[in-house]
């Protein structure tokens, strides 16, 4: 596809989409490098101001997934539990990023745990941060990623590491000053090529309703749900919807809380007071050992994760079982 002639398309008409072999067919050119960088700044840029279509996205997502390094699930996963794959491409502002809490749950049930992202905040506070704080560094090979899940524990994995080109196109946030095409098509990355599932948070019903028509169009495996500023957890003072998506089809596992009509009605969490790395570590580390509270938010979203992982057949059970095991936590 010429370049020039699909900026005027977009100029002319941004609703005017591609189909999705034009899209994989534009998206391999820039991650092969087959884009000047004068072209590529004005493209990503007029990407930046339209929405993307399902066929859009599903075409980005096939040329990236074909240009990706793969990871092996761990041979000694419990039961041949799916692992739970983590994007964190965005961080969080103002409120604490809970998002390592969660992973470190799925972790301490046996779930194998990856988690993929930048290295880098942008003045945001990134969950690397705080996983450093809590003793999980980056992982520097995929060699060490592998040895990290062998032995039972989180893999951080920079997305250098498992998709190069499209953390070249993701690196170019700190030059044009905002998110581009590929922060999408990065979060739906499996470095376990479909054997894992994803956690994905979405910001809003379009933004839900194209990543899902991308999920039942290739048959992954996800749990999809509003995020929390981005990031893959749920709002610890209101739990949103949460579907699972798998061979093409999905359900509802839990349906969006309402919160009270009257401000004093909300339900009330301890929470790290502040939302710097080391505060948000230092909770995360009381909560697990029971000194905090866990905010009902996560643990719904957690059995969720154990039901989608393949950790129980039954949904009912998998709330059962984090039920019991946060209230053993929390007498402890």
């Amino acid at each position: 596809m010429m370049i020039a002639q699909l900026l005027r398309r977009i100029a002319a008409d941004p609703l005017d989409g591609m189909t999705e072999d034009e899209a994989f067919d534009l998206f391999s050119a820039l991650l092969d490098g087959g884009v000047p960088e004068m072209e590529l700044g004005a493209l990503l840029t007029a990407l930046a101001m339209k929405s993307l279509a399902t066929e859009e996205l599903s075409g980005f997502y096939r040329a990236a997934r074909g240009r990706m390094n793969r990871l092996s699930p761990p041979s000694t996963a419990r039961l041949a539990l799916r692992p739970l794959v983590i994007p964190s491409y965005s961080g969080t502002l103002e409120h604490p990023n809970l998002m390592p809490l969660l992973a470190l749950l799925a972790n301490h049930f046996g779930v194998p745990v990856v988690v993929h992202g930048p290295l880098e905040g942008h003045g945001r506070i990134a969950s690397v941060s705080i996983f450093r704080e809590l003793g999980v560094l980056p992982c520097a090979t995929l060699k060490d990623a592998q040895a990290e899940l062998a032995e039972g524990r989180i893999a951080y994995v920079p997305t250098g590491l498992i998709a190069p080109a499209l953390m070249q196109l993701i690196a170019l946030r700190s030059r044009l000053g905002f998110e581009n095409c590929a922060h999408p098509v990065g979060a739906l990355i499996d470095p376990f090529d479909g054997m894992g599932l994803k956690l994905l948070p979405t910001a809003d019903d379009a933004q839900s309703e194209c990543i899902g028509g991308v999920l039942v169009e290739h048959g992954d495996s996800a749990l999809l749900f509003r995020g929390a500023e981005g990031e893959a957890y749920a709002d610890p003072q209101q739990r949103p919807a949460i579907e699972y998506f798998s061979d093409g089809a999905h359900q509802t596992l839990f349906e969006a809380e309402q919160l009270p009509s009257h401000p004093s009605g909300l339900r009330s969490s301890r929470l790290p007071g502040h939302a710097d790395a080391k505060s948000t570590a230092r909770w995360i580390r009381d909560a697990l050992s029971g000194k905090e509270p866990l905010p009902p938010p996560i643990t719904n979203l957690l059995a969720c994760c154990l039901f989608g992982a393949g950790y129980t057949d039954d949904f009912n059970q998998s709330k059962a079982i984090v039920a019991v095991r946060t209230h053993s936590l929390a007498a402890a």
